[in-house]
């Protein structure tokens, strides 16, 4: 019983709870979200370079002081 299992990870689960969050609040840091969902920073990382490869998330400013731009 339970969910099917996906290739172990769930990136997927993981991208959404993080354009989710960041629609809500752009200015979440990395180590908030990770503490948030419950993966580690480096898993944020990738998901958050996934998305922004699928255009699907910008950095608006600087690494410090910047926020995040959820692309609908």
């Amino acid at each position: 019983p339970g969910l099917p299992k996906t290739s172990g990870k769930t990136s997927g689960k993981t991208s959404e709870k993080i354009l989710a969050a960041l629609k809500q609040d752009g200015y979440l840091t990395i180590p908030y979200l990770a503490s948030m969902i419950g993966v580690t920073e480096r898993s944020i990382e990738r998901n958050i370079q996934k998305l922004q490869e699928q255009n699907k998330l910008r950095r608006i400013g600087p690494a410090k002081g910047g926020y995040w731009e959820v692309v609908e």
